[in-house]
């Protein structure tokens, strides 16, 4: 009885000797994570870990209000555009001093364009947990026929076997693309290669009337306007539906799709689709893609940084970005994990590696998102080929200066001080 009760105090007192730090984590992620604590439990027993899961439709929000309540959590999950907004509130823990007296996470371990997204003003203010981007999806046989036995690589040949996948046989119905205008990906993305900034003076302005961006808009609307791309969304209800009957043989989509197009594809089309980096404007130029995925950020309220970085930096081992994959299928950020045969023997997620070493961060400022959806609605205005492009950018950037207004009247402010 008296070893029990001696047994039963030490184990209250170790409890009571552990950090506890609070995570959150957002969607499927919150769960998946989980499996990664028990070996840094074991490594770290003096630290309790409480994971709590947010469902990304109201993780936004719910850290609006933590923020208000002064009720965030020690460190959580932010979608790497998000990262702008919530330093801005000066709610982030500048980590640079952290990665500077790290051996374990170091800049040089990442992709470039994906470390890019969380350094503002130089300083590092989230570490890339896991990575996404967009790339062409493409069906094999459809393009071989077409006449082309690879993936397009330069914006002509992109067009050019457009052209001639509509001339096939049979193909009068159909399409070469898929360019959906509700999403405003594609036409970010080409703005980007043909090197447009999107916003100009600071990002005080939108550029989208630029000479780089225009060109890039006009190219994609040659796709609506010679019947290679469907106009509006409703022809096309479902993606591996329509690829698979050749409805349309090429669509820009990100690594989320690996999974389903090998569940969703007929058995006989498995070896007929194929992914491959995006065509750039010309053939010394790379195709350029956005820069995706979600950071691993400290809240500067924090009263465990020290505890917070130790789990950052284990999640950050590329063997814990390894497992992380395999559980839930996210691309890992640390470049060594991709050493390992789960991606050099996968056809699909090699074309992403090659991809990662050219993406780029869209504006970082918090109205971001705000302005990628005046895009989306200018595109879909644009594609219906009612109004001259030029007149559509125009009233596109008149829309974007609306919304940068209160960023100009703080800036402003800030020169003053």
């Amino acid at each position: 009885m008296l070893f029990c009760i001696l047994a039963f105090v030490a184990c209250q007192s170790g409890r009571e000797e552990r950090t506890v730090i609070k995570f959150w984590a957002m969607g499927a992620e919150g769960e998946y994570v989980q499996r990664l604590m028990p070996e840094f439990h074991r490594r770290h027993p003096e630290i309790e870990v409480k994971i709590q899961g947010i469902p990304w439709t109201a993780a936004h929000e719910k850290l609006l209000t933590a923020y208000a309540g002064n009720s965030l959590p020690d460190m959580c999950q932010l979608g790497n555009t998000w990262i702008p907004e919530f330093a801005l509130l000066e709610a982030l823990e500048n980590l640079s001093a952290w990665i500077d007296s790290s051996t374990a996470v170091k800049p040089e371990h990442y992709f470039p364009g994906i470390w890019d997204t969380n350094v503002l003003e130089g300083a590092a203010f989230g570490i890339p947990w896991y990575v996404d981007t967009r790339l062409l999806f493409y069906r094999k046989d459809i393009l071989q026929r077409a006449g082309y036995a690879h993936a397009p690589r330069t914006w002509q040949e992109w067009l050019e076997v457009s052209r001639r996948i509509k001339q096939l046989p049979g193909a009068e119905n159909n399409y070469a693309i898929l360019l959906p205008t509700n999403e405003w990906a594609p036409f970010v993305i080409t703005g980007l290669q043909a090197g447009s900034s999107l916003l100009r003076d600071g990002n005080r302005y939108g550029d989208f009337s630029g000479a780089a961006f225009t060109r890039a808009f006009e190219f994609l609307m040659q796709f609506y306007r010679d019947k290679l791309a469907p106009v509006g969304i409703t022809q096309v209800t479902n993606i591996y539906q329509g690829m698979a009957e050749g409805f349309f043989a090429m669509y820009l989509t990100g690594p989320w799709n690996i999974g389903e197009f090998r569940k969703r594809m007929p058995a006989d089309l498995q070896d007929d689709w194929m992914t491959a980096p995006l065509p750039g404007p010309d053939e010394h130029t790379p195709g350029v893609s956005l820069a995706g995925g979600s950071s691993l950020v400290m809240f500067k309220s924090s009263r465990h940084k020290p505890h917070v970085w130790k789990l950052i930096a284990y999640l950050s081992e590329a063997r814990q970005q390894l497992e992380f994959y395999k559980i839930t299928g996210d691309l890992p950020a640390v470049r060594a994990a991709w050493q390992d045969t789960s991606f050099t023997n996968n056809l699909y997620v090699q074309a992403f590696y090659r991809q990662l070493e050219y993406v780029v961060p869209t504006p970082k400022i918090p109205e971001w998102e705000q302005i990628a959806m005046k895009v989306q609605q200018y595109a879909e205005m644009a594609s219906l080929q009612r109004r001259p492009v030029a007149e559509v950018l125009a009233a596109l950037d008149r829309e974007i200066d609306l919304i940068l207004e209160k960023r100009r009247w703080l800036l402003e402010l800030k020169s003053h001080d």
